[in-house]
């Protein structure tokens, strides 16, 4: 019946922390893993959703690989629940995972962009402050890797984008500038042209650009380079 399930439940849970003490990682995983599974066949999501939680910590220090494993089955149980702002967490624990112990980062830019599509979604629902910044975070992570990737038109719309966010929170408008130079250095290396026109555009949407070092800099690096000046390029930089 019930009650042994729970019982069983109780007693890998206790295993689970008695391995955690015992630095024994990979056990300390799959004792979690199977109360989780006890949880969800008592039909409690929560409890189950947690345990896979912690069996991912507890993998994390051992075998990555299988820590993705049990925070996707969380975030499965967390979305089906309609809680999204805990999954988008998730799919950040994920995308670092991928980023420091796999180097897979196509795969953690998948859940950068997942998680910032959870904080978003999860803003137009209900105001909730703090969610905005959370879900520009996981964008300029997704930026700059795409950057890295040589995926420049991406990474341009989303330091576009956030720049658009931020310039009128007075919060977080000097923060701006940081994108709209991003932007415009990977338009820069694309094309001349259009880094200058996007420099006009920048100035004209966001006035305090102009005064910046950064604009500033931009300026002589493109005037330079039209002049395939590299002596005053290098000494602008």
């Amino acid at each position: 019946g019930n009650t042994r399930v729970e019982e069983a439940c109780e007693m890998y849970t206790r295993a689970a922390n008695m391995f955690k003490i015992a630095k024994n990682w990979s056990a300390a995983g799959n004792a979690f893993c199977q109360a989780a599974k006890l949880h969800m066949q008592l039909q409690s999501k929560h409890d189950s959703a947690t345990s896979f939680v912690d069996a991912g910590n507890a993998y994390k220090k051992a075998d990555p690989q299988e820590a993705i494993n049990c925070l996707n089955a969380a975030i499965d149980i967390y979305t089906d629940m309609g809680r999204f702002t805990i999954a988008a967490k998730h799919h950040i624990t994920i995308a670092e995972i991928y980023e420091a112990e796999l180097v897979d980062i196509e795969k953690a830019i998948a859940h950068y962009e997942q998680a910032a599509d959870y904080y978003k979604g999860e803003e137009s629902n209900r105001q909730v402050l703090g969610i905005s910044g959370k879900a520009n975070k996981c964008l300029l992570k997704v930026a700059a890797y795409a950057a890295q990737l040589e995926q420049y038109q991406k990474a341009i719309e989303i330091y576009e984008q956030v720049g658009t966010n931020t310039m009128d929170n007075p919060l977080l408008k000097y923060s701006a500038k940081e994108y709209f130079f991003k932007a415009a250095l990977c338009h820069f290396i694309v094309d001349e042209l259009n880094a200058k026109l996007a420099l006009e555009k920048y100035e004209e949407m966001f006035p305090a650009f102009t005064d910046s070092r950064e604009c500033k800099l931009l300026k002589k690096l493109l005037e330079a380079h039209e002049e395939q000046n590299s002596e005053a390029y290098t000494e602008a930089v």
